[in-house]
C-alpha cells in the first residue's frame, strides 16, 4: 500500500473542502506547513500532482479528485465502524446521498425522508433531485431511485414498487375540452409530454384485450423536468401521462382525474439502484429497507 498515513488524507480532504492549506490546516489544528508536508508525501508517495496550486486557492487536478473520491467515501465507512464497536453500537451515521425523480420526491418521498432521519439522528441525507438518470458508479450517488425496465448488468436493483403510467387531466380541463374516449382522441388534445433519459415521449402506449395501440402525441408544452408536466395538468393545461406513484394524492384529492382506465399501459416499475461490486453501508442498506416497507404499506389493498 503507498499510502502511509491516514492524517495525510485528512488534510486532502480538508483542502478540497475549504480551498485552502491555511484553512484545511487551520480545521485539522496543525500548522500550514504540516499540512503542505502532507500533501507532499502524498503525491511523492502516489506519484501524481494532486492539485494545482496558485497564490489564491487549490485546485483538485482529475488524480486528485479520483482520490478525494475514494478518501470520502473511506472515511465515513470509518465513522460507521466507529459506531457500530462504540458504546452506542447499532446507531446510523454519515451521509446517504441519493438520487431521486422529481415528482416521486415532492409528492411522496420529502415526508419518508424526514422520517427516515427523525429515527437515525446520526445521518444526513443528500439528496439530488431530477429526472436525468444519474450514475451509480461514477456519479455521487449511493442509491439512485429510477424508474423503468432496467437493462444495466453492472448495477443491483430491488424493485420498490410496482407502477404503471397512468393517463389524466384536471377537473377544468374537462369541462373545456370533451374526455377522449379512445388513445386515438388523444390527437385533438393539448398533450403535456417531457423528457425521459433525455428524450421526449411523444408516444403513448395502451393495450386493451392484449393488443397494443401506438399513439404519437403533441402539445404546446413540453419539459426536461416531469414534475412540470404535472403541474401543467393541475393547471388545466392539458393532459399528461404520468406514474401512478407520481400522481396518487391528485387523484385521491380530485385535482387530477384518470383517464381511459380501462386501457392498460406498460409496466413502470420503481426500482432501488446500487453500484454491483462496492460495499453497501450500513445506512444505505437502511434507507433502502425503510422505503421498501414504505412502498409496501401504500400499496396495500385500502392504502393511499
Amino acid at each position: 500500500m503507498k499510502i502511509e498515513n491516514l492524517a495525510d488524507l485528512r488534510v486532502l480532504v480538508h483542502t478540497a473542502r475549504n480551498g485552502t492549506l491555511t484553512a484545511a490546516a487551520g480545521a485539522l489544528g496543525i500548522t500550514p506547513a504540516a499540512a503542505s508536508a502532507a500533501l507532499k508525501r502524498l503525491e511523492a508517495q502516489l506519484g501524481a500532482r494532486l492539485f494545482e496550486r496558485s497564490t489564491r486557492a487549490m485546485r483538485l487536478t482529475p488524480q486528485g479528485q479520483t482520490l478525494l473520491d475514494y478518501a470520502a467515501r473511506a472515511f465515513e465507512l470509518l465513522e460507521e465502524a466507529e459506531s457500530q464497536v462504540s458504546a452506542d453500537r447499532g446507531a446510523l451515521v454519515g451521509t446517504v446521498r441519493v438520487a431521486a425523480p422529481s415528482d416521486l420526491t415532492r409528492v411522496t418521498l420529502l415526508a419518508w425522508f424526514d422520517e427516515f432521519l427523525d429515527l437515525h439522528p446520526g445521518l444526513q441525507l443528500a439528496l439530488s433531485v431530477g429526472d436525468r438518470p444519474l450514475d451509480v458508479t461514477r456519479d455521487e450517488v449511493d442509491v439512485a431511485l429510477r424508474y423503468g425496465v432496467l437493462s444495466d448488468s453492472r448495477l443491483v436493483a430491488r424493485r420498490l414498487a410496482e407502477s404503471r403510467p397512468v393517463l389524466c387531466a384536471s377537473p377544468d380541463y374537462l369541462r373545456r375540452h370533451p374526455a377522449p374516449q379512445t388513445p386515438q382522441d388523444l390527437a385533438h388534445h393539448n398533450c403535456l409530454t417531457f423528457h425521459r433519459s433525455g428524450r421526449r415521449q411523444r408516444v403513448w402506449r395502451f393495450a386493451r384485450g392484449g393488443q397494443w395501440t401506438d399513439v404519437r402525441v403533441d402539445g404546446d408544452r413540453v419539459a426536461d423536468d416531469a414534475s412540470l408536466a404535472r403541474e401543467w395538468a393541475l393547471a388545466g393545461r392539458g393532459i399528461t401521462l404520468k406514474s401512478a406513484l407520481d400522481v396518487r394524492n391528485d387523484e385521491a384529492s380530485g385535482a387530477l382525474v384518470r383517464l381511459l382506465p380501462e386501457w392498460d399501459t406498460e409496466p413502470y416499475p420503481l426500482h432501488a439502484l446500487l453500484p454491483s461490486g462496492r460495499f453497501v453501508p450500513a445506512r444505505v442498506r437502511a434507507l433502502v429497507d425503510f422505503l421498501a416497507m414504505k412502498f409496501a404499506q401504500i400499496a396495500a389493498p385500502g392504502a393511499r
